[in-house]
């Protein structure tokens, strides 16, 4: 099985290779500042390794910085979020490569979080499921997939799309974005360099400059936007009540970790035993509906009624 599965990759590889000659163009990328190269590092190959070490931290260092100028944009994007979800919308991120790998980790990682449906926020990446752990070459450039991705979703005007390119000029995710937006949808480019276009409603675009690795932009550009889509889930997340103070109320008890975690969370906002506190996550299954049943001493169904007369958002 793996073998063949190697094989096609191999021949897919020799295919695409085909068609890029017959293309008979070379791509000019020499404007994106991610592609170009940083003259502090252009010795690296002769370096010790604690000389490579520190220079990549000298560089990291510059990512915090480049989110942070960015969080007025990032605020807005959160505050239109906000209202989509509150609209029934879901959230979708699309990338290809690295950022495509992003989207995925930041949607599967909000349901044990949060206990938000995996439908709510759903991660797109060009040549999934393979992409995932094999690179698929070319997937990224083919726009007319990114649209066939996103008709497939059915987005709408309640939904927000968001696009991780380091370049900004990723083809497939453009054509995610694209049909997002004949949707009605919000859109929103999150990228490293100057876009190749700018039809989005938001662009966020830290400027982490040029990576110690020219062009591998699975390093300050991917730190960049990874922080980035934490801001934009657990910010949004907060806002729609699945924290209480900075305990994560909403998380979904199912592993042994989890269940210690949540039945922590329990004791130390109720001030009960941890006896008591797993007791009522065994009744509830979850540390939030808990936690109003211990304060207002009611069963698990009443306490859904409260959460749902309180405006809690049910998701």
């Amino acid at each position: 099985m793996y073998r063949n599965n190697t094989e096609s990759r191999h021949r897919n590889n020799i295919e695409l290779c085909i068609v890029i000659k017959k293309r008979n163009f070379m791509l000019d990328l020499s404007h994106l500042i991610t592609e170009q190269q940083l003259p502090e590092t252009k010795n690296m190959d002769q370096w010790s390794i604690p000389k490579i070490l520190m220079a990549m931290n000298k560089e990291d260092q510059k990512v915090a910085l480049a989110v942070q100028e960015q969080i007025p944009i990032i605020t807005k994007v959160i505050e239109t979020l906000i209202q989509k979800f509150k609209k029934g919308g879901k959230l979708y991120l699309c990338g290809a490569g690295t950022s495509g790998r992003l989207a995925i980790m930041e949607a599967a990682e909000c349901p044990p979080t949060f206990s938000t449906p995996p439908e709510l926020i759903q991660g797109i990446m060009a040549g999934a499921p393979e992409s995932v752990f094999h690179a698929v070459e070319g997937a990224e450039d083919n726009r007319e997939k990114g649209i066939e991705a996103a008709k497939e979703k059915h987005i709408c005007e309640n939904d927000m799309a968001i696009g991780i390119s380091a370049s900004g000029r990723t083809p497939y995710v453009l054509g995610f974005l694209e049909y997002a937006k004949q949707k009605n949808a919000a859109t929103v480019l999150l990228c490293a360099s100057t876009p190749k276009e700018n039809f989005m409603d938001f662009l966020i675009q830290p400027q982490t400059g040029s990576e110690i690795l020219t062009g591998s932009t699975r390093l300050k550009a991917a730190t960049a936007a990874k922080m980035t889509l934490n801001m934009i889930t657990t910010t949004s997340m907060i806002a729609l009540g699945k924290v209480y103070g900075n305990w994560m109320v909403d998380l979904k008890p199912n592993s042994e970790k989890l269940i210690v975690r949540a039945t922590n969370i329990i004791s130390q906002i109720t001030g009960c035993s941890k006896e008591t506190a797993h007791q009522l996550l065994l009744e509830a299954n979850n540390a939030k509906v808990a936690i109003i049943m211990y304060q207002k001493q009611c069963s698990k169904e009443q306490a859904l009624q409260y959460m749902q007369e309180k405006s809690f958002l049910n998701i």
